[in-house]
């Protein structure tokens, strides 16, 4: 009975925020067509404003896939092409949550160092990581780290086991920042160790993105966090108005506790991620913890983005866990760089931590990704990578979660193959993980998706790892994959008149996929 209820509640609110944007679409459709004797003259103006659209576009610094995609739309409606293009991305002005961050940022930039900074260390012992490391550093504002050690999960189950051993050692705070949350066996033991640790006065905060969780939480979860004295944020609230701000979500995970330790990765918080519940066979994803000095970063990404919805801000120094009894680290552990990805910068921190881990490759680069929907710049990379003699290998997922996603990406596939990349589904179920390694010395395990949403809409994070024992774990972890993965040949490719159109069509919109 009270889970009917909850349904109902839940499918009342969804249903009215859906007909809500069903009548504004309809109703500026009706204004458009319905114009009566000013029909002529208003097409007339708005092929106008279309044109100008057209032209901003073309000299926006804006990525060409996108470009194109507007475009597109634009001369194939070009009465009202122009005017949905200003009110999703004029109208829907970001600059209020930029300031906000930005000032956020600039507020919490000195913190990041309070362990030392230790990029001239990390280009001194190892030169060839140098142009990785100053980017992030110097230039996206995400020091290098030593004295760090890294546990790296192959599977969901193993990370949801050592979080659950990790937050029972929480002393002064737990936060945590997850793309999807779902009630189930995962959520209700997290909770209940959170609304333990609450109940002895540690300070517990859980943010999560609100289109994420539009169908997995009820629309009472955050008064129930606050019965269990759990504070909670929900991320840029889905609003029944057609905006371009809606594109752009929280799909970072992050765990911290105490920032000493740290967790992130591309689990979320439900069933499916640990396959206590099976959706698309078994779900292959990977995260990692990192503890000491490196923890503190994703920490304070964690609180850059908490406090974009409180007036009251954090003193980000006062949680600085390292101000007694430093890590000592160890010569295996290497260097970390926690790094971040926003949409409203318009730096794509994430892409160009992939390029450049593919420009720089000189014998292999092994991909872990669900999604392959890239624009030219990756796709250069990695046709021109195999090209030039590096073993470029892609594992994706041969069971899919959406369909229309699994068709563009395989549209891909035969550019790819053709340069000399090799192109794997994995059969057994789901893979989920966004993982990159390269030449035994440097490797990313993050949140990013290779398609236009992961790196270029959405906020996301990662981890960069340089010359640890880490590193040969995750590569490891990708062999043990490719015997449960199906390599693609150039025959697998093979299309028929009617898919390359279908295909053809679907590439058009993939920046919007």
């Amino acid at each position: 009975m009270i889970r009917k209820k909850w349904f109902n509640l839940v499918f009342r609110r969804r249903a009215l925020v859906i007909l809500s944007l069903l009548v504004q679409i309809a109703l500026f459709i009706s204004l458009l067509v319905g114009t009566g004797i000013y029909v002529k003259n208003i097409f007339i103006f708005l092929n106008i404003i279309s044109i100008i659209v057209c032209i901003y576009l073309i000299n926006k610094n804006e990525k060409a896939g996108f470009k194109l995609t507007w475009i597109f739309l634009i001369l194939l409606f070009p009465f009202f092409g122009g005017i949905l293009y200003i009110m999703l991305n004029i109208w829907s002005n970001p600059k209020k949550i930029r300031r906000s961050l930005q000032r956020n940022i600039s507020e919490s930039r000195d913190a990041f160092y309070l362990s030392g900074n230790r990029l001239e260390e990390l280009i001194s012992m190892y030169p060839e990581f140098k142009t990785h490391a100053h980017y992030l550093q110097e230039y996206a504002g995400f020091p290098v780290y030593s004295n760090t050690r890294q546990v790296y999960f192959p599977s969901g189950e193993s990370f949801f086991y050592n979080v659950l051993e990790e937050l029972e050692k929480a002393q002064k705070y737990v936060f945590l920042e997850f793309f999807i949350i779902k009630e189930g066996h995962m959520l209700d033991f997290i909770l209940k160790t959170l609304e333990k640790k609450a109940a002895a006065g540690l300070d517990i905060r859980i943010m999560y993105d609100d289109l994420g969780c539009f169908f997995t939480l009820p629309p009472d979860f955050q008064k129930r966090l606050k019965k269990k004295g759990i504070k909670s944020y929900v991320f840029n609230r889905f609003r029944p108005i057609v905006s371009s701000l809606q594109n752009n979500r929280d799909h970072r995970k992050i765990i911290s506790i105490d920032g000493k330790v740290a967790f992130t990765g591309g689990l979320n918080l439900a069933d499916e991620y640990i396959n206590v519940v099976k959706r698309f066979g078994h779900w292959k994803d990977a995260a990692i913890m990192i503890e000491g000095d490196a923890a503190w970063s994703l920490t304070l990404i964690f609180l850059q983005m908490w406090n974009l919805g409180f007036k009251e801000k954090d003193d980000y120094a006062s949680f600085f866990p390292w101000k007694e009894n430093l890590i000592k680290g160890h010569e295996s552990w290497g260097y970390v760089q926690p790094y971040a990805d926003s949409p409203i910068d318009h730096e794509n921190v994430g892409e160009h931590v992939y390029i450049q881990i593919i420009n720089k490759a000189k014998e292999y680069v092994y991909i872990n990704t669900p999604y392959l929907i890239v624009d030219d710049n990756l796709l250069s990379a990695l046709t021109l990578a195999a090209k030039s003699g590096v073993d470029v290998r892609i594992i994706t997922p041969h069971r899919w979660d959406k369909w229309i996603v699994a068709i563009t990406s395989r549209s891909y596939y035969r550019r790819l193959i053709k340069a000399g990349v090799k192109v794997y589904e994995y059969t057994s179920g789901f893979n989920h993980g966004k993982t990159f390694v390269s030449d035994d010395k440097i490797a990313t395990v993050g949140t990013t998706n290779l398609d236009f949403r992961s790196l270029y809409l959405h906020f996301e994070c990662g981890v960069i790892i340089y010359a640890s024992k880490t590193i040969m774990e995750i590569k490891e972890d990708f062999m043990r994959t490719l015997p449960k993965s199906q390599e693609i040949t150039l025959k697998d490719c093979a299309r028929n008149v009617f898919q390359r159109i279908i295909q053809d069509i679907l590439r058009i919109f993939a920046p919007l996929m």
